[in-house]
């Protein structure tokens, strides 16, 4: 229950915030915005305001704003509303409209992490020499090292810091390492020899060849009060990183270098959601922020139906003068949903075949 609670508010909050980045910039100019729906499909809740439906419709994945002579089929509007019709507004007007839906996104993470520096603090890693992870069949394993040790010296020179371990290890040449550990209140000395593997990024993709013992670093964060300007430089930088992340997870998954397989699904969203709520209102916030990252760099992707496909079709009026034909529009936007629902088949495929294994 916690797990889907947690999906439908944080999908719902990145819904509506994409969705009111259209809808604010509709009404700034002045373009008739017919329905404001968060979800698809068949409607569960709907109240007229003004001139707009608000609704709440049966399917929670995705949302929509509705404006006047928005469709390609439907841009031959009376005269009377032709100043009213999306259509008929000048493409820069209606560049940004599309736009701002997925800058929304961005901009909302930006104030999330906003959120956290500023009450919580700025998350600082602990720089010590302790162990958060030991792998199976290392020599670290091998030597009886475990999560938790804290390596107080190699062969004799002391390692107040995790480079220093690094070093230790990464200078033995292969030899025999004579390591003190410090476990609760006693010291334990063990012996472990170095073996060449290989150091990956986060992509998995090799980088270079070291001597390791199979042992990664105790991922332990306190958190430093900041002043608000620096809050918000910090969060900036941080949703910068995750653009930057998330535009390389693209090109690396077309690279082959990423497998496809690990696409996730609502499924898998959900169950992070979970998994983040039960660790912390920071964790789920800090969550919900890469969410809205990850959903404005995917909507400008240039594909027809996501706001990237719409911005090059305006692009393209923008330097030809004159709009795409109407029937091709139709045809590449038919192209977009066949992509788009054989993508999210695919991604459903892989989030049950997750929780089979």
């Amino acid at each position: 229950m916690n797990t889907v609670i947690s999906f439908i508010v944080v999908l719902g909050i990145l819904i509506f915030v994409h969705e009111f980045g259209h809808f604010l910039l509709a009404k700034l100019f002045g373009v008739k915005v017919l329905k404001f729906s968060l979800g698809f499909g068949p409607k569960v809740f709907g109240k007229v305001i003004g001139e707009t439906e608000y609704l709440i419709s049966a399917f929670p994945l995705g949302g929509y704003v509705k404006m006047l002579g928005e469709n390609p089929d439907e841009q031959n509007v009376e005269a009377e509303y032709r100043q009213r019709s999306f259509a008929h507004k000048p493409v820069l007007q209606r560049f940004c409209i599309v736009l701002a839906g997925p800058l929304f996104n961005l901009l909302f993470a930006v104030f999330l992490f906003f959120v956290i520096y500023s009450f919580a603090g700025l998350p600082v890693g602990v720089d010590n020499s302790k162990i958060g992870k030991v792998s199976e069949n290392s020599p670290a394993a091998a030597a009886g090292i475990k999560p938790g040790d804290l390596i107080v010296k190699i062969n004799g020179q002391e390692t107040g810091k995790w480079a220093d371990v690094l070093n230790g290890v990464k200078e033995s040449g292969g030899k025999p390492l004579t390591i003190l550990l410090q476990r609760g209140a006693e010291q334990l000395e063990v012996q472990a020899t170095p073996a060449i593997d290989d150091v990956k990024n986060i992509f998995g993709e090799v980088v270079e060849k070291r001597y390791m013992i199979g042992i990664m670093k105790d991922e332990e964060i306190v958190y430093t009060r900041v002043n608000p300007l620096h809050a918000f430089t910090e969060a900036l930088r941080q949703t910068w990183m995750f653009i930057y992340l998330t535009v390389m997870g693209l090109i690396k998954i077309l690279q082959r270098i990423v497998p496809a397989t690990e696409l996730g699904g609502p499924i898998l969203i959900a169950q992070l959601a979970g998994e983040q709520m039960k660790a912390g209102w920071a964790n789920i916030v800090s969550f919900t922020a890469l969410l809205s990252v990850n959903l404005g760099v995917l909507n400008l992707l240039p594909i027809p139906v996501l706001d990237g496909g719409h911005l090059v079709f305006l692009t393209c009026e923008g330097i030809r003068r004159r709009p795409i034909s109407e029937k091709a529009q139709i045809f590449a936007q038919k192209i977009g949903i066949a992509f788009l629902g054989t993508l999210m088949v695919f991604v459903f495929y892989n989030d049950i075949l997750r929780l089979f294994k």
